[in-house]
Parts: structure tokens; sequence; C-alpha cells
């Protein structure tokens, strides 16, 4: 199994970024892709997850209005979109997909928000 995330980003305060998730040696219907962050100096926060199969997602309160989760079956790839960035949007996101009795991360996607 591995998760490959796209690459760091840059983004100034107000706009938006979107992070891919691209899932491989599974099946990418089979399990919920989750999506967590870390801010420096701060524990994990998870902030939503979909189902790939049903394209079924679900955000923390916080993310709510301003996060939206999305899956391409044909690529097997997730995405998460996060708008109106904020200098404390600044973290490493990470996705990740529980499975069974495993659970696997992809390698982590370092976002700055600055002006």
């Amino acid at each position: 199994v591995q998760l490959v995330q796209s690459g760091a980003e840059l983004r100034q305060p107000g706009t938006s970024v979107t992070v891919s998730c691209k899932a491989s040696g599974y099946t990418f219907t089979s399990y919920y892709i989750d999506w967590v962050r870390q801010a420096p100096g701060q524990g994990l926060e998870w902030m939503g997850r979909i189902d790939p199969e049903y394209r079924a997602t679900k955000a923390a309160p916080k993310f709510q209005g301003r996060i939206t989760f999305t899956a391409d079956l044909d690529s097997s790839t997730a995405y998460v979109e996060l708008n109106n960035l904020s200098p404390e949007d600044t973290a490493v996101y990470y996705c990740g997909s529980s499975q069974d009795d495993s659970d696997y991360w992809g390698q982590g996607t370092q976002i700055t928000v600055s002006s």
C-alpha cells in the first residue's frame, strides 16, 4: 500500500490550496481516506474524510464551510481543498487509510501560508 502526496505549496492569505493523495496497492474504493494536519509545535488535527466509493464526506466542525474532499476513481486519487487560507493553516498535511489491522500514511505535504 502506498499513498503519495503532492508537493509543498506556498500560498498567500485568503487563497486556496489543493493537496492530492494517490493511492496504490489496494482497492481504492474499499477504505476511507482521512486527512489530518500538524501545525508547528502542535499535535495531529483530524480534518475529515471521504469514502471514495460513495463520495460521502465528513468534515471536522472547525473546517466546515471552507473544506472540500473529492476522489477520482480513475486515478485512485483523493483531494482536499482548503479555502480562505490564513497563516494558522500553515502545517504539514497528511492523507491516511486505516485498513483492517494497519494504518497507512502519505509522506506529508507542507503548506505554508504567508504574505
